[in-house]
C-alpha cells in the first residue's frame, strides 16, 4: 500500500510545469516548492508533467533538476523522475557498472516478480544497449552469478496456488543439499530458488521450520555466505514478506555511525508507490520507533523534507 499523498483534485500537468519553472527562475531555487509538487504526484503525472515542461521550454524538466537541486536531494528527485521500470534499470545500471554496489542491484532483481523482470530487462536493453545479463556476467561471480541469472531468466508461476506435497518434498531436498551433507549442493539452492514461485517458496519456508525447528533463513545463512546467501535470503524473504524485508534494509542503513543514503533514498523512492505502509508498519512493530522519526533524526534540511513527503503522515 502506498505513502504517496495526491491533491484530491490536482493542478493539471501543464500548470505544474509552470510552477515548477517559475521556482527555478530568478535568484537561487524555490526547493521548497519544487518539493511540494513533485512529492505529491504518482508516476504517471510525473510523467505528463516531464512531458508538458519539453513541450513549453524545449528544455528537460530531468536537465533543469540537475542544475537547481545538489547533493542526496538531486539523487533522490532525480530517481524519482523515471518511471518505475526505467528507475529500476537505472538503480542495476549503476549499482552494477558505476558504484560496484553488488547488494543493491540484488536486492533489486532479487525482489521482483518474473513479469516485472521481464519488462526491465526489455527497458534496460533499450536504455543503455546492453543486455543486463551481459552486465551481471561482466561484474559477478560464482554461485551468486548464477543466482542473479536463473533467477532473472527463468519463468515462474506468480499465482498463489500451492502444491503442498511438492512444496514438503522441496523443503525435504533443501535439508537434505545443505545442513544434513557435509558441504552444500549450491546447484539444488539455485535450482529451487529460481524455479519456484514466491507463495511456494513460502510454504517451502513454512514446512522447512515446522520438519527441523528453525528457519530456512537460518539454513540460508549457516551453508551459504556472501553476495549468494544475500540473494537468496533477498528471495525467500521477500517471498514471505516483503515490508518485513524492506524494513531490515532501511534500518540497518541508518543503524550505527553514519547513514547509508543510497540505500535509504533506493528503498524509500522505490517502495512508496508499492508498499511503504506495510514497511513502515513493520519497522514500528520490530524497532518501536516510526520509520519517520528514524529518517528524521538520520537527514537534514529539503532532502529530510523530501524523503518524509513521501513518507506520508508519521503515524
Amino acid at each position: 500500500m502506498s505513502t504517496l499523498i495526491v491533491p484530491p483534485i490536482p493542478p493539471s500537468p501543464r500548470d505544474d510545469a509552470m510552477q515548477l519553472y517559475r521556482a527555478f527562475k530568478g535568484f537561487g531555487c524555490d526547493t521548497s516548492a519544487v518539493i511540494n509538487i513533485l512529492a505529491h504526484r504518482d508516476a504517471t503525472q510525473r510523467a505528463y508533467i516531464q512531458q508538458e515542461y519539453r513541450t513549453i521550454y524545449s528544455e528537460e524538466l530531468s536537465k533543469r533538476l540537475e542544475k537547481e537541486l545538489r547533493g542526496k536531494l538531486e539523487t533522490a528527485v532525480l530517481l524519482w523522475m523515471h518511471d518505475p521500470a526505467g528507475r529500476d534499470a537505472t538503480i542495476v545500471r549503476k549499482c552494477l557498472t558505476v558504484d560496484a554496489n553488488i547488494q543493491g542491484a540484488t536486492e533489486v532483481i532479487c525482489s521482483h516478480t518474473p513479469s516485472q523482470l521481464q519488462h526491465l530487462r526489455q527497458i534496460y536493453h533499450s536504455k543503455f544497449g546492453t543486455y543486463m545479463e551481459h552486465d551481471i556476467e561482466a561484474t559477478t561471480f560464482g554461485d551468486h552469478k548464477k543466482i542473479l541469472l536463473a533467477f532473472l531468466t527463468t519463468p515462474r508461476h506468480e499465482g498463489y496456488e500451492v502444491n503442498r506435497e511438492i512444496a514438503q518434498q522441496d523443503a525435504k531436498f533443501l535439508y537434505k543439499a545443505g545442513e544434513k551433507k557435509l558441504g552444500t549442493d549450491e546447484k539444488a539452492f539455485i535450482r529451487i530458488f529460481s524455479e519456484r514461485s514466491a507463495a511456494h517458496l513460502a510454504a517451502i519456508s513454512s514446512y522447512y521450520h515446522d520438519m527441523y525447528g528453525h528457519s530456512l533463513e537460518k539454513a540460508v545463512k549457516n551453508e551459504t555466505s556472501g553476495h549468494f546467501a544475500y540473494a537468496l535470503l533477498t528471495i525467500v524473504q521477500c517471498a514471505e514478506h516483503p515490508g518485513k524485508y524492506f524494513a531490515k534494509v532501511l534500518h540497518k542503513a541508518m543503524k550505527g555511525l553514519g547513514t547509508n543514503d543510497a540505500t535509504l533514498i533506493r528503498v524509500i523512492v522505490t517502495r512508496t508507490e508499492i508498499d511503504m505502509q506495510y514497511i513502515k508498519a513493520e519497522y514500528l512493530k520490530k524497532y518501536r520507533k516510526t520509520l519517520n522519526d528514524a529518517v528524521h533524526s538520520e537527514t537534514s534540511g529539503h532532502y529530510r523534507d523530501f524523503l518524509l513527503q513521501l513518507l506520508g503522515p508519521n503515524v
